[in-house]
């Protein structure tokens, strides 16, 4: 893992409890705990909510608020950095219109790019593209 501020797409965040692709289980479980314990890993609230969003379906066995509160304190809320703001907003305007990508993905790039992060861990986007200095990487390759 780099030593440089990474952000993390929420389906890093999902995978960490997938129990069909344990690889990928395995892989995102060594990358956020990594990110906790350098203090170099930083989600916005946008991931937040999606995690929570998905942690309540079954996607693999559906969490608890209870696990999902344990899981805000323990591991979200450390790496929750970056905050909703006009600011932020009008940089995910300006990637939308130049990058042509998803308002959601805009205000990911967006985020990570605030939070003055190298890279971004995604399997959203593709590996190796790059947002000024945010490089993609996608940890699954």
């Amino acid at each position: 893992m780099s030593a440089d501020r990474h952000f993390f797409d929420t389906n890093i965040l999902v995978y960490t409890f997938d129990r069909r692709e344990p690889e990928k289980a395995h892989r995102a479980t060594v990358l956020v705990h990594s990110a906790l314990q350098t203090g170099q890993g930083i989600i916005s609230y946008q991931v937040v909510q999606e995690f929570v969003a998905v942690a309540r379906k079954p996607f693999r066995i559906a969490m608890t608020f209870d696990e999902i509160q344990k899981f805000w304190e323990k591991t979200l809320r450390p790496m929750t950095q970056v905050h909703s703001s006009p600011a932020l907003f009008m940089r995910a305007f300006e990637i939308c219109r130049v990058n042509q990508t998803s308002w959601c993905d805009s205000l990911i790039i967006a985020a990570a790019i605030q939070a003055r992060c190298k890279i971004l861990y995604s399997e959203d986007f593709q590996h190796g593209s790059q947002f000024g200095d945010l490089v993609v990487e996608n940890p699954f390759r």
